[in-house]
């Protein structure tokens, strides 16, 4: 679907490359609303390093409105099967409730299946009750914890 347009009911799912401009016209300033920490160097950086590990973003725009939603995901191979890990899933405030993050969910699984995947899988924050209401909405299940630590970083 990458480079792809698909439509959802009016809604219009592209898959942006890494040399698509609209990699930061339009889906930087979404992400931002996700992750404010996430300056131009580091969105850049990003890019940069994820594409060759296979990150791929769908944007979805509903008719030649500014897009609304965007989602982030790779397919992985891991010791549980194939899955499709979902990095980021944002929704516009403005265009939320409209059934935009369930369409590009949906658009998701659908490259899930299509790539041979067994599952989606994903992280969510532990303070973002909203998300956690549209996860379970969406059929979705907690199924393990996410622990992490900080490493030093190179200096």
């Amino acid at each position: 679907m990458t480079g792809d347009a698909s439509s959802l009911g009016g809604l219009v799912v592209l898959g942006l490359e890494a040399d698509d401009p609209r990699i930061e016209t339009d889906l930087y300033p979404l992400l931002r609303q996700l992750r404010p920490h996430l300056t131009p160097r580091l969105f850049d950086a990003l890019i940069a390093e994820g594409y060759p590990q296979g990150l791929r973003y769908l944007v979805a725009y509903r008719g030649h409105h500014a897009p609304q939603a965007a989602a982030g995901y790779r397919v992985i191979a891991t010791s549980r099967g194939r899955i499709l890990f979902l990095d980021d899933l944002v929704t516009d405030p403005g265009a939320r409730s409209g059934g935009i993050g369930a369409a590009l969910l949906d658009a998701v699984e659908t490259i899930g299946q299509e790539s041979g995947c067994t599952a989606i899988e994903l992280d969510s924050g532990l303070t973002n009750a909203a998300a956690h209401r549209f996860y379970f909405a969406q059929r979705m299940t907690v199924t393990a914890f996410h622990f992490a630590a900080s490493l030093a970083g190179p200096e």
